[in-house]
């Protein structure tokens, strides 16, 4: 069986900036970029917050040139899921749904996935109505009435992106004010078509084949044709529960003092929104990338 140096598992702006460094490096690279590649970006439209894009630029089309640019300094890619590590022995083992790999060394960049509620009505209505993802969704609202849920800067741009489609966009934050930064709060606040509830909470998805309104704290109906959730991420770190440690909230912590980015498994570095609860950027992804790329190359040259 092949063994490759390093082998990044994730495909977002954390996975192929680190491939970009590694694979520069001489360093012969894998990476399991998954079944659905290129992490949150994919769902993303307008990207304003990357530098060297003066007019922006979609976040497909970022994850595409970062992409090509992997594969041009020679990253093999291949778009499976992983399914198990072992750390146990080096070198380290990776399954996946189509085979086996070995590595020297490893980078996790699996990134983070949509929280939802778990309130009644809201699972069975995913995709009938209910989404994480306005612009992957917003275009079947069109003059429709539409619910966001959340108070950061993903749900303003959830309801900012709705606004194009939807007749009505009504954001319900649980808070007294949002967390959101200032710019997304006042493109928010001065768009006609959206209103605020606040201090209050869905209980309920109500709704049969499609979605019918949302049930609030107090049993108040509000009739709408779609919710929206933007209530925060959870790590895809599930796969490497016992073999690797996690935190109260279970991202992958950076233990090591002479290599910022490895895990406490030697070896074993981490990068972006897999560890990263605080910023959730992509732009500090991909540093974090770039930072786990770097550790790697250091640490297989010393070892």
């Amino acid at each position: 069986m092949e063994t490759y140096d390093v082998i990044i598992i994730g495909s977002g702006p954390a996975g192929l900036t680190a491939g970009i460094y590694t694979s520069r490096a001489n360093l012969k690279t894998l990476m399991i970029a998954g079944s659905k590649w290129g992490g949150q970006l994919m769902l993303t439209t307008g990207v304003e917050n990357y530098p060297g894009f003066a007019e922006g630029i979609q976040g497909p089309d970022l994850m595409t040139n970062m992409r090509k640019q992997a594969e041009r300094f020679g990253v093999v890619i291949k778009d499976e899921d992983t399914t198990r590590v072992d750390f146990t022995n080096r070198p380290y083992r990776t399954d996946t749904t189509n085979g086996t790999y070995k590595s020297r060394a490893m980078i996790i960049a699996t990134g983070a996935a949509a929280q939802w509620l778990n309130v009644p009505g809201e699972q069975e209505l995913i995709g009938r109505g209910v989404s994480s993802c306005a612009p992957c969704d917003a275009p079947f609202f069109k003059g429709k009435r539409v619910v966001v849920v959340g108070g950061g800067d993903a749900a303003m741009e959830e309801a900012l992106v709705l606004t194009k489609f939807a007749g009505e966009v009504t954001i319900v934050h649980r808070r007294g004010e949002f967390r959101a930064s200032q710019v997304m709060q006042e493109r928010v606040k001065s768009n006609p078509k959206i209103k605020i509830m606040w201090n209050t909470q869905i209980t309920e998805v109500i709704g049969k084949d499609k979605v019918k309104g949302v049930r609030y704290l107090g049993g108040e109906v509000l009739d709408c044709d779609g919710v929206f959730i933007a209530i925060g991420h959870k790590p895809a770190s599930q796969i490497f529960e016992g073999k690797i440690d996690l935190d109260e909230k279970d991202y992958i912590k950076r233990q090591s003092q002479k290599y910022l980015t490895m895990s406490n498994v030697e070896g074993v570095f981490v990068a972006g929104d897999v560890h990263d609860y605080r910023y959730r950027q992509a732009i500090t992804a991909a540093g974090y990338g770039c930072e786990a790329a770097l550790d790697a190359e250091r640490w297989l040259g010393e070892t």
